[in-house]
């Protein structure tokens, strides 16, 4: 080791430069006396230092090493380069290892080079090379993490403030003990960094909010503030935070609870808090319930583990909640840093380490389940007597549809002395969440930001470009951006290629580009779609990496990982830190390792999604957050809380694939994802890309991110384990084999306390509220209403007149508006004579068709747009001639079909009039329509001819007659008139075939028309043409009186004021609507699924007596508690071997959970017959439940698939990973999942009341043999 040293240190004489004067060297302060450490505490020697040197000029550096210069990926090929491409920034400057060390007197390089060769170091050695005739050494991995990650903090006066939480294993430097720049340097660098930082300013603003930008005025004054701070600190020791927790509990201890405060709480870390966090401890430490609102990655996990040293240092409770495992198992291993291993627990499904820990971390579901053992008992005996704080993390997760009911619950049942702190991502109502808790738990208050730490930057990717997405204000989208200037640029380079340049530039031909159509506004953005490569050397370029990438599917992730396979990310010592890093996961983990992402994963870039391993996907995190994998393509589960933060957020797609089709994100998940870019304390700003892709551009992209925040949205609804441990009382406890006694040590809820307790629901807060608000502006809008339709009256049109025009003026407009009413009173009636003409024409030659063809005949109609649509359509028949008798009882019955609006007028029916008659035909879009003749434009000689394919086939117009008697008869209304409407009802497959046959409008002729109209029909359409002529020439009449300009201006006001009162009208119908729809949440869903339980003898709502189902399904955590009771109650499990059972429980938690074949992976285990038998056995089981459910209006899933259970009987049989995932049509983490909610349901056995021991002792063995690596879960 002496040897080492005198190596190392000769090294480093070697490229020292001339050593100034003394009297030129900045001596600094003498280091103050250090703090007193906590009891128990070992005390740390400081490092001797001496005066630093400081060379008087800038010395190019001779000193070489052998670490490799990373690869560049190449330019993708067609890139050109644009003006209006961003700038790439300048290479970040690298700080020299030598000078470094020449700032450090010899005792300290000694210490220094002492530390680095220790054996304690990292076992992961990396040479360097200086002159020759010095043998290498080996550096430990500390400083080349501190090089390599932080190149930018060591070249500027932050670095300072870095060395004092940036920790070196067995060494520790007291700050401000030498200079490690000459103040002029350091100056110099803050300058160029500033003057960087401004132009990036300039060139991209961010919008306000979680968009970006300075939102809160607190900001500057927060940076002065942190300077100011800065300044006249003396050297002071390095601790570590769980010395410092442990500090501020002994001096409670000493002192007592009072000096609590929030400087106290702050002294914890390294850095300043920020305002809302500050506000939030504020709040907590008040004894006040918080609920912080604040974007993605700000910090709020902070106030948590703020109030968890409080707590922890009361000598009290906390338990901290999180949606996700494998969030709980992060914030766990977090947790146990700051607090040590004794103090902190973890409680999941599967898991219980330390469950008495004064900070438990446990998942939403447990701790509901603990509530539900608690509420209505004496704080004293309650579960939660010495929980003094609850945390619930990602609390936004409220309005998840199938787990959001879990959060309310919580709240809900929660007893009041707790203190709540709820932590949610940004949302637009944080303040009726904050509201609806203070008033069912106690004192609430609402801590806000929009403010970011890091700001974000968006930019929008094309094939050849990374532009800006917004414009400098941030408030629009870049106009470089939109189709038509992208079709500017391609007309410049294709139209007028071979024009001369200056025509090509003058603006003539600048704006002489055609209007586009769809199809080129598809072709601009397919050929702007960037391919991984183009995207990703830009962000290399302009050095915005690491960055997550997500893709909205598992196959584009690991297609994109194999795509990049090529491009090398790392260098060299990053590739052998992953080889090193793999290698001991290999041999830790064998079956864990995904092969197939290796060779990826030793290039700089993964995949994280739901199909790798939950170990696998541990380990990714840990290289990502390490530096060591640049690109991580993940899903976007990834952003659900995950602590892996980036430079750099891309997201390839504005639409997802959910089970109806595809959807556009929300704007809240947009930000959920965009929240992961910016690493507080290492960039100063972080980045969003979003992509082009053939069918989403800029425009789509602006409009989902400045749409708006969601608001958070009640999903209550009951369930079978909520409404069982509400109301269950009294137990049936059997004591002997003839009698029954009753055990009352339990007494029930009333159905009028349970729902005091279910309407407490955060939906119901929202909804009086929203009720209340809704009765107000309808009064509002009745009023506004009342007031504009009496000033359009004619008597308030003719009392303006009056008072604005001269009486001759007046008297001659009055004559005329008098003639032309009655003028347009004719016209109105003469255009009803030319519809019933039409009918009288239409009605005999529809009768007589259908009999030898079925016509092509074409249906217009003019949608709320205006926009014309011409069905092409095969006409089957009227409908009271087909044998439909769904449909003609439909039509004759049902008030909407009925035709009675086109014969209010006597005058304008003819003698021979006949009533408007419903008819039937296929459209070729494989539509139904049901029409009056008033919806027919013309009808052709061709069609389908009704004859028989086939012998004894039913001739055409039948088949299709029983096609649509078939048909659900949901029938929506296209258009209306006042004689009939336009209707219209999807077709079926089977209808598919017949409307393909539909030829389009254009291929048939207009000699193939076959309508002809009667004479009286054309002379009532020339006496229409007329009468239209002589109203048309009196208003120019009107127009040319002398009065006419005012009195247009008293009609135009009229007509506004007709049109207002049409969109009130129509807000105030939407708003009828809505009041009629709030009505309380849940309460309804609770009694429907009281009915069944009782109906099952699970629990008696009566009297509240609750029976040996009812107690089995009350204490299971499930989607569906009384079908898992049912069947784990049932004879038929007790003689099945633990892998047999493993197997059933398998197929009752399967759900979600696919086959995804691949190439040759196309195989999955079978059960074994006697798994099948019992899954059939319990199918009859199923349905019976099923029928009950669907008799009371419940309609909750029960869970039964035998397609798996193979897979799990395989796994709880002893076959190794290897063997089940051979050729097997499942990913990875697929089955994972299933073994684990196999898992889950297997250790929840033995705790279940009333359940045979054999069952529980074959659950304990099953579940003692599936619980292996590589499924098995980290909990440290």
């Amino acid at each position: 080791m002496t040897q080492a040293v005198d190596v190392m240190m000769r090294m480093v004489d070697v490229v020292e430069p001339q050593i100034l004067p003394a009297q030129q060297r900045i001596i600094p302060k003498a280091p103050a006396e250090p703090k007193q450490l906590a009891p128990g505490a070992t005390p740390v020697k400081p490092v001797s230092s001496s005066p630093a040197t400081t060379p008087a000029k800038k010395r190019k550096d001779t000193t070489t090493t052998n670490i490799p210069v990373k690869k560049d990926i190449p330019r993708p090929a067609g890139h050109k380069a644009r003006k209006d491409d961003e700038p790439a920034p300048p290479p970040a400057k690298k700080t020299n290892m030598g000078v470094v060390l020449l700032k450090l007197s010899p005792a300290m390089k000694a210490s220094f080079i002492h530390s680095l060769l220790s054996p304690s170091s990292s076992p992961y050695p990396f040479t360097a090379t200086t002159t020759k005739g010095l043998s290498p050494l080996p550096l430990s991995r500390p400083y080349l993490r501190l090089h390599y990650q932080y190149p930018q903090l060591l070249n500027s006066n932050r670095y300072s403030r870095f060395a004092a939480t940036h920790k070196f294993q067995n060494l520790v430097f007291p700050v401000g003990s030498s200079s490690q720049l000459s103040d002029d340097d350091i100056e110099v660098e803050s300058d160029d960094e500033e003057e960087e930082d401004d132009v990036a300013a300039e060139e991209y603003d961010v919008v306000a909010g979680e968009i970006g930008g300075d939102s809160e005025q607190y900001e500057d004054e927060e940076d002065e503030e942190v300077l100011e701070a800065t300044e006249g600190v003396g050297p002071r020791y390095e601790e570590f935070k769980w010395q410092r927790v442990e500090r501020i509990r002994n001096e409670v201890r000493e002192f007592g609870e009072d000096i609590i405060d929030v400087e106290e709480l702050a002294s914890v870390y390294d850095f300043r808090i920020d305002k809302f966090q500050r506000l939030s401890i504020q709040a907590f430490l008040k004894g006040s319930s918080v609920v912080v609102s604040a974007p993605t990655s700000s910090g709020k996990t902070l106030i948590a583990e703020a109030a968890a040293v409080a707590t922890f240092s009361r000598g009290k409770r906390l338990f901290y909640t999180t949606p996700l495992k494998a969030l709980s198992n992060q914030k766990f291993r977090d947790f146990r840093e700051t607090f040590g291993d004794t103090n902190v627990g973890l409680l999941t499904g599967d898991s219980a380490v330390n469950k008495d820990a004064q900070i438990l971390i446990m998942t939403t579901e447990i701790l509901r389940n603990m509530l539900y053992r608690s509420v209505g008992t004496d704080s004293s005996e309650s579960m939660l007597s010495d929980v003094d704080v609850i945390v619930l993390d990602e609390v936004h997760y409220l309005s998840d549809i199938s787990r959001g009911t879990v959060w309310e619950e919580i709240v809900i049942y929660c007893p009041k002395q707790v203190q709540l702190i709820c932590l949610s991502a940004t949302v637009a109502n944080p303040d009726e969440l904050a509201g609806w808790i203070g008033q069912i738990h106690g004192k609430t208050e609402l801590v806000t930001s929009s403010k970011r730490p890091v700001p974000l930057t968006w930019h929008f990717s094309t094939k050849t470009a990374l532009l800006p997405l917004l414009d400098q204000k941030g408030t629009s989208m870049n106009r470089k951006l939109s189709l038509n200037q992208l079709q500017l640029d391609s007309s410049r380079d294709n139209v007028y290629k071979d024009e001369n340049p200056r025509r090509r530039k003058s603006k003539k031909y600048q704006f002489d580009v055609p209007p586009l159509t769809k199809h080129d506004m598809n072709s601009i953005r397919r050929s702007q779609v960037p391919q991984v490569v183009d995207t990703l050397w830009h962000l290399k370029a302009r050095d915005m990496l690491p960055a997550v990438w997500f893709i909205f599917s598992r196959k584009g992730c690991d297609a994109a990982v194999q795509y990049l396979e090529d491009c090398n990310l790392l260098d060299d010592c990053e590739i052998t830190e992953v080889e090193l890093a793999l290698k001991k996961f290999r041999v830790k983990y064998p079956d864990a390792v995904r092969e197939s992402s290796a060779k990826g994963l030793l290039r700089g870039v993964a995949a994280h999604h739901a199909g790798c391993l939950p170990l696998w996907k541990s380990f990714i995190e840990e290289l990502f957050q390490k530096g060591l994998v640049k690109v991580v393509f993940a899903t976007e589960t990834l952003a659900a809380g995950i602590n892996m933060p980036a430079r750099t957020a891309v997201v390839s797609s504005l639409t997802k694939r959910i089970d109806s089709g595809r959807t556009f994100l929300s704007s809240n998940e947009l930000l959920q994802m965009a929240g992961r870019a910016g690493r507080r304390g290492i960039d100063e700003k972080g980045h969003v890309v979003l992509l082009q892709t053939p069918y989403e551009g800029a425009e789509e992209c602006c409009k989902v991110l400045f749409s708006g925040l969601e608001p958070l949205v009640s999903q209550f609804t009951a369930s079978y384990g909520m409404v069982l441990n509400l109301l269950a009382g009294a137990k049936f406890a059997r004591s002997s084999a003839e009698s029954d006694d009753l055990n009352t040590s339990q007494s029930g809820r009333t159905l009028e306390e349970a729902r005091k307790l279910v309407e407490q629901s955060f939906g119901n807060y929202v909804g009086s509220n929203v009720m209340l608000a809704a009765k107000e502006e309808l009064a509002r809008i009745q009023t506004e209403i009342q007031l504009l339709a009496s000033e359009i009256t004619d008597e308030a049109i003719d009392k303006k007149s009056k008072k604005l025009l001269s009486h001759t003026s007046y008297k001659e407009i009055a004559d005329l508006q008098e003639e032309l009413r009655v003028e347009k009173r004719i016209r109105s009636e003469l255009r009803k004579r030319v519809e019933w003409e039409r009918i009288y024409s239409l009605k005999p030659l529809l009768e007589e068709l259908g009999n030898e063809h079925l016509p092509f005949m074409c249906l217009p109609h003019t949608d709320a747009d205006g926009v014309l649509h011409q069905i092409p359509a095969v006409y089957l028949g009227k409908v009271d001639s087909l044998k439909t008798l769904k449909l003609k009882d439909m039509v004759h019955e049902s008030e909407s079909f009925a035709l009675t609006n086109g014969r209010n007028s006597s005058d304008a029916e003819p003698e021979h009039a006949a009533e408007p008659s419903y008819y039937v035909a296929l459209g070729s879009d494989n539509s139904w329509y049901l029409f009056t003749e008033k919806w027919i434009r013309t009808i052709y000689k061709t069609g389908f001819p009704n004859v028989a394919l086939a012998l004894d086939d039913a001739l055409p117009h039948e088949i299709m007659s029983s096609l649509l008697d078939k048909g659900d008869m949901q029938w929506q209304k296209v258009a209306d008139s006042e004689f009939g409407g336009l209707w219209c009802m999807e077709g079926s497959l089977e209808t598919w075939s017949w409307s393909l046959n539909v030829p389009v409008l254009s291929s048939l002729s207009d000699d193939d028309e076959v309508l002809k109209f009667s004479e009286a029909y054309k002379n009532a359409v020339q006496c229409y043409k007329d009468q239209r002529n002589k109203v048309s020439r009196l208003k120019k009449k009107i127009a040319r009186t002398e009065g006419f300009r005012e009195y247009k201006k008293i009609l135009d006001t009229a007509k506004f004021n007709e049109e207002k009162i049409r969109r009130l009208k129509a807000r105030s119908l939407r708003l009828s609507t809505r009041i009629e729809q709030i009505e309380p949440s849940g309460w309804k869903e609770f009694l429907q699924i009281s009915n069944v339980i009782h109906e099952v003898r699970a629990l008696d709502i009566n009297s509240h007596f609750i029976f040996p189902l009812g107690e089995t399904a009350a204490a299971i955590r499930g989607e569906n508690e009384l079908w898992l009771g049912m069947v784990l109650r049932n004879k038929v499990l007790v003689d099945l071997k633990p892998a047999q059972l493993a197997a059933v429980c398998g197929g009752l938690v399967s759900e979600g959970i696919k086959v995804r074949a691949w190439k040759n992976n196309s195989y999955i285990y079978e059960a074994s017959s006697t798994v099948m038998n019992v899954i059939a056995f319990l199918d009859e089981l199923k349905s019976s439940l099923l029928d009950l459910q669907e008799k009371h209006g419940v309609k909750i899933p029960c869970c039964l698939d035998s397609q798996f259970a193979g897979m799990v009987e395989a796994w709880a049989s002893g076959l190794t990973w290897r063997e089940i995932m051979m050729e097997c049509a499942m990913d990875e983490g697929d089955l994972a999942r299933l073994l684990r909610r196999t898992i889950d349901l297997l250790a929840q056995v033995p705790k279940l009341p009333d359940v045979d021991p054999r069952l529980k002792s074959n659950a304990v063995k099953a579940s003692s043999v599936m619980d292996r690596p590589p499924i098995s879960e980290l909990v440290g």
